[in-house]
């Protein structure tokens, strides 16, 4: 469950108890006193609701070493400074999410970054644990993406941008260049010794831009050049710039100075000059010098030498800080070239040698990124490498391993939980690569769209991941042939679409197709054929071939175990839970619960050793499953305790409409039902019917069946209040429910017989016992061919069916198979067991229906 650990806030310490990914302070920061009061007095002015402030100005004249002074000077004010880079929405999200542990928030399933995201902004929305905070979102030049992800409540947001639209949306600061004091302060404070009159010549000519001034005196400082030296060149470079190619977004004086800077780095050391070209290529955001020395092997010599010599490196990067062309950040060990300086860097290259540059830096980032997003200890790599695909253009390269290196960018914001990235980086991609020459038929445009849909998916979108994985399917199986490993993995994306859809049967046929071609394609001992057993195994349990779905569920927990070699692996675990169930689907209740008790044990276990959250979906499915077993084996306590807290966790963590909610709802309501609490139940059950019909269809299987709990409640109300309407209507939703189910899934179907045997019940107790009767001499014998005549749902109709029996005056044979059915449910579900006490009562046993995973 997602809970916020309680923390004293009260107490204000000298410096934020959260600090995280602000820059570096500038140590040569001058100037803006102004700037930072107004700023000051505008974020403390506000007494009810948190008012988002932007500085807002061209590139280059330090809004955010603004925003960076800012955050250091007053850190004492606060208890959370957070650091945002905003140019991407990912980052955005990725960057909130991270806040959420230092939050105290814990119980976000792994891989639902959305939830981490929703958390954090809601925790912040009621300053808990900490009312005192700062987030500055940097570069924020997209207001309406990023608006939405901005927290309200009792701290401050802080934002930078070059976008004017933020005056209609915020309190706005505007940057300027410095004052003509300023300039001189900080060329006095980045040159020592510089006349009051050289510096304010530089400053003139350099029009008072911070980022100009940074530059210049950067080579004012390092090559103790002339003044008069320094403003010739720049008068020359200024003209050059102009006359060649004139800036359209960016200040004449950048240009001219950085021209300089160029210039004396290619004369000093011209292999920073190219590290410097490769960095223009990369985002704006920090490079990781892990990134580049990983990279290297794609690069020619000697440049590839010379990237895995660390002194040279170091010595590059120290040029690159000395010039001031980069920020370096030795405690992070990284590298960042402003953006604009790195438009210009880019621009002097001829196109040829910028396109070659270009092919490096995503060779570079492709070499340095793991090959299987779905490994989370590869996620850390994933993590630096993102803020760089985009920006790099990686997404119009026409190279086949630079797609692959999208398409796993799609896959690990999936596994994050940023499924709304993955999808628009996924339409990005195919939306590029379909114009190409092989359109949607070439291999990596299939590859993005099998991961779309299982982002679409994971959204709840159902019929637009069917039909986006049917053509994708049908497309792989002609261009890449019914064997590919591709077409394989898709395949079992679509057999969970069948599910959703109802289409039980279907699945079943897809899948043992899809089960043997993983064998001979992958071969049995294969993480991706187990995959491939354990969804044919889900399809046999739905089309209520237990017996089936046990040994094969079974089979797949052995050979998992033996592959990874301890029982404790996750993956092992959830197979040993699936057959916990399928034991309780086969009846054999004792036998289950223990199996299931033990799985979340083994669970918890997992969860207390940090591989896996709490709230992650196997794990919340083995609690709700142990809920399930409890109840059935007559635990109505534990299994009610535990129901409670599944329920809750589900609520708070999962989409409110998701299949396995709408199950632990289901659970929770029959639950209830069993320990007397028939309003709450009723209010939940029938809340779950409606779910379904919003997240599956109004004719999905799962609608019609859930039918079944709610009229067992509005019979047991019916019987406390005398109000026989709420049987007639229980009677007419069954009778409705039977007739749908017996066309969508057969007569036969353990769903169609339940249904039909609670029909029975209802009409027995408004008094039609030979409607009743006949209704129940028809299923006994189907139950009992389906699941054997000792199951206790076989026991439960022919239960039913001897009160039925007595109540026509059959009496004999009434108590012939009540004799009968009672000493086979002794034997099966022992003395004590609360359907038994119920038969020897002369009470109707009833039926309930309990979902299983699609």
């Amino acid at each position: 469950m997602t809970t916020v650990e309680p923390r004293d806030s009260s107490v204000r310490l000298p410096v934020p108890v959260v600090w995280g990914n602000v820059p570096q302070r500038n140590k040569n920061f001058t100037g803006r006193e102004s700037l930072l009061e107004m700023l000051r007095e505008h974020v403390t002015a506000e007494v009810t609701a948190v008012l988002p402030h932007a500085l807002q100005g061209l590139g280059g004249v330090g809004k955010t070493q603004l925003a960076v002074e800012y955050a250091y000077r007053y850190a004492s004010h606060y208890q959370v400074v957070w650091w945002i880079p905003a140019d991407q929405h990912a980052l955005v999200r990725a960057s909130l999410a991270a806040l959420a542990p230092r939050l105290g928030i814990t119980g976000i399933t792994a891989g639902r970054i959305e939830d981490a995201v929703s958390a954090v902004l809601d925790a912040l929305r009621r300053g808990e644990p900490y009312q005192d905070w700062l987030l500055i979102f940097d570069n924020a030049d997209q207001p309406e993406t990023i608006r939405e992800l901005m927290p309200h409540g009792p701290g401050h947001v802080l934002v930078t941008s070059r976008n004017h639209r933020w005056h209609s949306m915020v309190d706005t600061v505007e940057v300027d260049v410095f004052t003509r004091e300023e300039s001189l302060e900080f060329l006095r404070k980045r040159v020592p010794g510089i006349s009051p009159r050289d510096a304010d010549r530089l400053a003139e000519e350099l029009g008072d831009l911070p980022l100009a001034l940074e530059q210049a005196g950067a080579l004012q400082a390092e090559t103790g050049m002339a003044v008069d030296e320094y403003l010739e060149l720049l008068a020359r470079a200024a003209s050059k710039v102009l006359g060649e190619n004139p800036p359209a977004d960016y200040p004449v004086p950048v240009a001219a100075a950085w021209s300089l800077s160029m210039a004396r780095l290619r004369d000093q050391m011209p292999f920073a000059l190219e590290i410097l070209r490769r960095c223009a290529f990369f985002g704006p955001e920090p490079i990781s010098r892990d990134l580049l020395v990983i990279g290297r092997y794609v690069l020619d010599p000697p440049l590839r030498e010379a990237v895995a010599d660390p002194i040279m490196m170091s010595r590059a990067t120290r040029e690159l800080g000395r010039y001031a062309l980069a920020r370096i950040d030795n405690n992070r060990r990284t590298l960042q070239v402003h953006r604009l300086i790195q438009r210009l860097v880019q621009e002097e290259l001829p196109q040829a040698e910028a396109a070659r540059i270009r092919d490096e830096v995503h060779a570079m980032l492709d070499a340095a990124t793991p090959d299987n997003p779905d490994l989370v200890e590869g996620w850390t790599v994933f993590q630096a490498v993102l803020p760089h695909v985009e920006p790099s253009g990686a997404v119009a390269s026409r190279r086949p391993e630079i797609r692959r290196l999208v398409s796993s960018i799609v896959r690990y914001l999936y596994n994050i939980g940023d499924t709304n990235g993955s999808l628009e980086l996924a339409d990005r991609a195919v939306a590029q690569w379909s114009t190409d020459d092989g359109g949607f038929e070439d291999r990596e445009v299939l590859v993005v769209n099998r991961r779309k849909a299982d982002g679409l998916w994971a959204l709840g979108r159902f019929q637009e991941a069917y039909e986006l994985r049917r053509s994708t399917l049908e497309l792989m199986r002609q261009v890449l042939g019914g064997d590919d490993e591709e077409t394989l993995r898709i395949t079992n994306g679509h057999g969970a679409d069948l599910r959703a859809r109802g289409e039980f049967a279907a699945a079943r046929a897809l899948d043992e197709d899809s089960l043997a071609r993983h064998r001979r394609v992958f071969g049995p001992d294969h993480p991706e054929t187990f995959t491939a057993a354990n969804n044919l195994a889900a399809d046999f349990e739905l089309c209520s071939e237990y017996q089936k779905a046990y040994e094969l569920d079974e089979q797949t927990r052995s050979d998992r175990l033996d592959f990874y070699g301890r029982d404790e692996h996750h993956v092992v675990v959830s197979s040993l839970n699936a057959v916990a169930r399928d034991l309780r689907q086969l009846g054999d209740y004792h036998t289950a619960r223990a199996q299931a008790e033990q799985a979340y044990l083994l669970f918890q276990n997992i969860v207390r050793s940090g591989v896996l959250p709490e709230s992650h979906a196997w794990v919340m499915l083995c609690a709700k499953d142990l809920s399930v077993a409890r109840r059935m084996a007559g635990d109505f306590t534990a299994a009610l305790e535990l129901a409670e807290e599944t329920y809750q966790t589900y609520q708070r963590d999962f989409p409110r409409n998701h299949p396995d909610t709408l199950a632990s709802a289901i659970n929770l309501g029959n639950a209830l039902r069993r320990t007397g609490h028939l309003d709450r139940a009723a209010e939940l059950i029938r809340a779950t019917v409606d779910g379904y019909i919003e997240a599956l269809g109004a004719d999905h299987p799962f609608t019609h069946a859930s039918t079944l709990n709610l009229a067992i409640i509005q019979r047991q109300i019916a019987a406390r209040t005398g109000d026989l309407s709420l049987i007639e209507s229980a009677r007419d939703e069954l009778a409705a429910a039977y007739r749908h189910l017996s066309e969508l899934l057969g007569p036969d179907h353990h769903y169609t017989l339940t249904c039909a045997s609670s029909l029975a019940t209802a009409y027995a107790e408004l008094g039609d016992a030979r409607e009743a009767l006949a209704l129940g001499e028809q299923v006994l014998p189907r139950l009992r061919a389906l699941l054997g005549p000792n199951h206790p749902h076989a026991l439960m109709c022919a239960a039913n069916l001897a009160l039925d029996l007595r109540a026509v005056g059959r009496a004999e044979q009434a108590e012939a198979l009540r004799s009968d059915t009672l000493a086979r449910y002794r034997r099966r579900l022992g003395d004590d067991h609360p359907d038994v006490r119920e038969v020897i009562e002369g009470l109707r046993v009833d039926f309930v229906f309990e979902p299983s995973p699609l």
